[in-house]
C-alpha cells in the first residue's frame, strides 16, 4: 500500500503514518517522478501547485533509475540506467495514482553502446526523439519516438573523443545531449574531454554525424573543467555551459549556420571565499530568458543570475543554501512559481517559491523524504492527457 505524507510551503504537517494515498484524479495537482542514485526505484510525489503542498507516494518502480524524463503531452515517463549495461524503459502513467506500469513490448533492454548505465535522456522540443549521454561509454545516442510516445529503433550514435587532466577524466564522458533551436545540430557536452561537441542532425531521421571530413565540430574549455551541463537562451543565439570541475559558468554565442561557438563570459558559482571541494551539477533558464539557475554541490548552494534581455550575459543576483546536502539536480516546475532540488546526500526533495518578477528563490521549509534523489520530472495537470501506448 501507498502511504501519503504530506508537506505545505504554508505548513508542513504530516499525515498519520499508514493513510493510504487517494486514488481519485485530483485535478489540481501534477506528479513528480524522481530518479534514485544507486537505489533501483522511482519514486513519485503528488504536487498541489496552487497551494505548494506536497504528497509523497513512496517507490512506484523497481528499475534502476539514473535519469527520467517524460512526455510533455502523454501519460509516458522515460526511465535511463543500468549497471552492466544501458536501457531505456517506458512506464504509462497512471495520473489517478501515480502508479506506473511498464510498457514491455517498446521496452529497450539495452541501448547499443557497451554502456556501463546512461547517464541522462532528455527529449528534443517537439518530442519525436530521446537524446541519450552514455557517460560510461563515451558515447551520444539518439532514439526516435512514435506519436503515442513509444520508442522506435535507434537512430544513430557517435563516440567522442579526448581526455583531460584529472583523474576522472582519462576518456570520453558526455553529460549532457541538446539540439540546437534551429535543429541542424546536436550539442554534447562531454564531461571527459573538456569539450562541446556539435554533430549535424537530420530532424526527419534523427540523426546524429560528424558534418566535416575530419569529425565534428567542437568547443574547448580550460583543461580540467568537466563540462556537464547545457541550456540555450530563448533568443536562440546564446548557449549557457555549466562545467562541474570548476563550477564555472560560461556564456557562448551560437552560429547555427556554422554550427560554431565562441566564448562571451565566464562566471564562478562559487563564492568569493569558497574554499574545499569545487562541484557544479544542474543548470535551467526561465521561459522567458530572464534569469538562469545553477546549483553547486560543493557549497550545498543555489546560485541565480539574471540575463540581459538582448546580449543573454549574465549577472549574479542571488546566493541561497540548497536546503540539504549535495544538490545533484533540481527542477523548474512548467508554470514557473516553483523549484524542487534533489539533494542527494541529504535524502530530501526541497521546494523553493520563484518571485516571477525578479527570479529570486525563498525556501519554503517543504521537503519529501527520497533516499539518494538524482533527478525529477514532471507530470502536470497544464498538459494533455491524451492516449499513449497500451
Amino acid at each position: 500500500m501507498l502511504t501519503a505524507v504530506t508537506m505545505s510551503a504554508a505548513a508542513a504537517t504530516p499525515l498519520l503514518a499508514g493513510t493510504p494515498a487517494v486514488a481519485v484524479p485530483d485535478r489540481r495537482s501534477d506528479l513528480l517522478y524522481i530518479g534514485t542514485w544507486g537505489q533501483g526505484q522511482v519514486y513519485a510525489v503528488r504536487f498541489d501547485p496552487g497551494r505548494g503542498t506536497m504528497t509523497s507516494l513512496g517507490s512506484v518502480a523497481q528499475v534502476s533509475s539514473n535519469w527520467v524524463a517524460t512526455h510533455p503531452t502523454r501519460p509516458i515517463l522515460y526511465v535511463a540506467g543500468g549497471e552492466q549495461g544501458g536501457y531505456i524503459r517506458v512506464f504509462r502513467i497512471d495520473d489517478a495514482s501515480g502508479a506506473l506500469r511498464q510498457l514491455d513490448e517498446i521496452t529497450v533492454e539495452t541501448v547499443p553502446t557497451g554502456s556501463g548505465g546512461l547517464s541522462y535522456i532528455g527529449l528534443t522540443s517537439n518530442a519525436d526523439a530521446l537524446l541519450v549521454a552514455d557517460f560510461a561509454a563515451g558515447s551520444a545516442v539518439t532514439v526516435p519516438l512514435g506519436p503515442n510516445g513509444g520508442l522506435r529503433a535507434v537512430a544513430s550514435v557517435v563516440q567522442d573523443v579526448g581526455s583531460g587532466p584529472s583523474p576522472r577524466q582519462t576518456g570520453p564522458h558526455p553529460h549532457c545531449v541538446v539540439v540546437d533551436p534551429s535543429r541542424r545540430h546536436a550539442l554534447v557536452a562531454d564531461f571527459g574531454a573538456d569539450r562541446v561537441f556539435v554533430y549535424d542532425y537530420d530532424p526527419a531521421t534523427h540523426r546524429m554525424s560528424a558534418g566535416a571530413p575530419d569529425g565534428p565540430g567542437s568547443y574547448a574549455t580550460a583543461p580540467g573543467s568537466g563540462p556537464r551541463r547545457l541550456a540555450f537562451h530563448p533568443n536562440g543565439r546564446t548557449l549557457y555551459l555549466l562545467n562541474e570541475l570548476t563550477a564555472n559558468l560560461q556564456v557562448l554565442r551560437w552560429d547555427a549556420g556554422q554550427g560554431e561557438l565562441t566564448p562571451r563570459q565566464v562566471l564562478s558559482t562559487n563564492a568569493a571565499d569558497h574554499t574545499g571541494t569545487t562541484s557544479a551539477a544542474e543548470l535551467a533558464v526561465s521561459r522567458d530568458g530572464r534569469y538562469l539557475y545553477t546549483s553547486n554541490r560543493g557549497e550545498n548552494a543555489l546560485v541565480v543570475f539574471s540575463a540581459d534581455p538582448v546580449t543573454g550575459l549574465l549577472t549574479e543576483t542571488q546566493r541561497i543554501p540548497c536546503a540539504g546536502v549535495t544538490p545533484w539536480s533540481f527542477a523548474l516546475h512548467p508554470g514557473g512559481r516553483w523549484l524542487f532540488v534533489a539533494n542527494e546526500a541529504s535524502g530530501r526533495v526541497s521546494l523553493f517559491s520563484v518571485d516571477r518578477a525578479s527570479g529570486r528563490l525563498t525556501d519554503t521549509g517543504a521537503s519529501v523524504a527520497v533516499p539518494y534523489p538524482d533527478c525529477i520530472a514532471f507530470r502536470t495537470r497544464q498538459e494533455g492527457h491524451g492516449a499513449g501506448p497500451s
